[in-house]
């Protein structure tokens, strides 16, 4: 192989080719240390010992372009710290970063590239620097400075170092890569390990409703993962727009705001609930006017607002503090925030569900009052006027009186055992075993009884097999109350019961010749007359129509769906 005059005179054949196995069996060596740090350390010595330099460089380049790390040979720590800066990537060092070339010059002072030195640096005199590249990716420099046994680096100094950047190139990608799955190893684990806590803290959210201890578990859960030192949450009263601070943690201090209670969008608390945004601190913060003056004699360093949001708006901000050195990195602010969420939202499911039972014993309420009302009421109403009746007869037909009084007494019995069975299940078994023609037949026959007042009924003979005993029991009830309505207020001479069907519906209808009224004029309030009526049918998936003129008396018509049953 025909080699330069001025390798050939440095360098026989058989030292170029020693020379070129050590650089191969050290580069071995580097493309298996996985430590970045170590491995810019071990180029820059493997460099200086193969181009026999005094001083020698490594620098990395960074993903803006800049110089990232720089890691020097030669000079002792002493004189580094003496340095008022590392290199910064001017001069020759910059030339060489914008370059695909090698650059070896003999005096670098000479060199209108040459940008100097910053003060106590050594002097410097010869130069060979080298990229490290990667394809077509520039990762960083081989600098060499001051050649030992000669004036200047040789063309030979020049290929040996260009071959110990290729291996350095695949060494540093390897290491980045290594550091790299490292990190992503990390952040796995520690999601891993966020998502464990996160379980256990939905086991405690979903087991419990008991919003007192909800908070306390999950706090605690949260500092003693997050190795946080205290922890505040502040709940926004229901129906209000004071926080109101619910639970403390911590032992460093007893409380961190000097007040317990703040309105929403007061201080820093107030406004976190107000926006919705995180606020982190570094303390002390002259912002924090707010906060108890005990903090500043602990070692607490930073602040965490967050706000516990949930679908319908803020409920509270979740407050913690640390003395650690350093402050929350994202994946912990993320942390907390994803906490503060499921926190905000367990304590809403939890309200909401107080306020689902609430509203449970409001319809309950309403309903046994509607129930009363329909069945019980109207039956002693029907036993009033069964009395009225015999005292009108006493003077005129004492037996009919007494048979009057007779079957006042049997009603009452009747009404006293739906009394004891509502009690017992809170539902008067009103159609007792009968189906809806023989319980309005039997309606039908006590109000003619205790009014005196012809009825007329049609309807099928059969009943309507297929009609649940939801749909038979509201026709029943709304019957009831159409006939007591009549009774009380119609002054009705006839009335007609009417109930059919049709292929998808059961129909009835009642009409009396009685005085009639203004629908438009009717009070209709919960629990009472027309609107027990329509709630009972609207329960059952029908509805109710009612048509009355002042002096023509009234027509309810009302319907239910139906499924007529097929025969086996």
């Amino acid at each position: 192989m025909a080699m330069p005059n001025d390798v050939m005179s440095t360098l026989t054949k058989e030292q170029l080719e020693e020379r070129l196995v050590a650089l191969h069996r050290a580069s071995l060596d580097l493309v298996r240390d996985i430590s970045l740090e170590s491995l810019l350390k071990r180029i820059a010595t493997l460099a200086c010992e193969q181009a026999n330099a005094r001083y020698a460089a490594v620098g990395v380049v960074g993903v803006n372009g800049e110089l990232e790390q720089f890691i020097t040979v030669g000079m002792s720590d002493a004189e580094v710290a003496r340095m008022a800066h590392p290199p910064v990537g001017r001069g020759l060092i910059g030339a060489l970063m914008r370059s695909k070339a090698p650059i070896r010059i003999a005096d670098i002072a000479g060199d209108p590239r040459s940008a100097g030195y910053p003060a106590h640096h050594p002097p410097m005199k010869s130069f060979l620097g080298v990229p490290i590249r990667l394809g077509n990716e520039a990762l960083g420099q081989i600098y060499l400075t001051d050649k030992i046994d000669a004036d200047e680096f040789s063309e030979a100094d020049q290929q040996i170092i260009e071959m110990l950047a290729s291996y350095a190139a695949v060494a540093i990608s390897n290491a980045r890569l290594y550091r790299e799955l490292i990190q992503r190893d990390r952040v796995l684990t520690r999601r891993n390990e966020n998502l464990a806590l996160l379980n256990t803290m939905a086991s405690t959210m979903s087991t419990s409703d008991d919003i007192d201890l909800i908070v306390r578990q999950s706090l605690g859960q949260l500092l003693s993962y997050l190795r946080l030192e205290v922890g505040e949450v502040f709940l926004r009263r229901e129906d209000s727009e004071v926080l109101q601070m619910v639970h403390h943690q911590g032992m460093l201090i007893d409380r961190l705001w000097k007040k317990d209670q703040v309105l929403i969008g007061e201080d820093i608390i107030g406004a976190t609930a107000k926006d919705n945004q995180p606020r982190l601190f570094t303390l002390p913060d002259k912002v924090l006017t707010s906060l108890n003056p005990a903090v500043q004699d602990t070692c607490l360093r930073y602040l965490a607002c967050m706000p516990l949001t949930g679908r319908r708006g803020t409920l509270g901000v979740l407050v913690v503090a640390t003395c650690h050195s350093q402050p929350l990195d994202e994946l912990e602010t993320q942390y907390l925030a994803t906490i503060s969420s499921w926190l905000g939202t367990a304590i809403e499911n939890l309200r909401l569900n107080v306020q689902g039972k609430r509203l449970a014993i409001l319809e309950e309420r309403e309903r046994i009052g509607m129930d009363l009302h329909d069945g019980i009421i109207q039956s002693i109403y029907a036993v009033g006027l069964t009395l009225e009746h015999a005292r009108l007869l006493m003077s005129e037909d004492l037996n009919g009186a007494h048979q009057r009084i007779d079957q006042a007494i049997a009603d009452l019995n009747s009404t006293i055992r739906d009394i004891r069975a509502y009690i017992l299940d809170l539902r008067p078994r009103q159609l007792h075993d009968e189906d809806l023609m023989q319980g309005i037949q039997r309606l039908v026959n006590e109000f003619k009884a205790n009014t005196l007042i012809p009825v007329i009924l049609q309807g099928p003979a059969d009943g309507f097999p297929g009609m649940t005993d939801g749909e038979a029991l509201a026709m029943f009830h709304i019957t009831q109350e159409a006939l007591a309505n009549i009774a009380k207020h119609a002054r009705a001479k006839k009335v007609e019961v009417v109930v059919w069907k049709t292929s998808d519906r059961v129909l009835l209808e009642i009409h009396d010749d009685g005085r009639g009224f203004d629908p438009t004029k009717v009070h209709v309030t919960i629990g009472h007359g027309v609107s027990n009526m329509q709630t009972r049918a609207r329960n059952a998936g029908g509805d109710v129509e009612i048509y009355s003129e002042p002096g023509q008396g009234t027509t309810i018509t009302t319907w239910v769906p139906f499924r007529e049953s097929i025969p086996g």
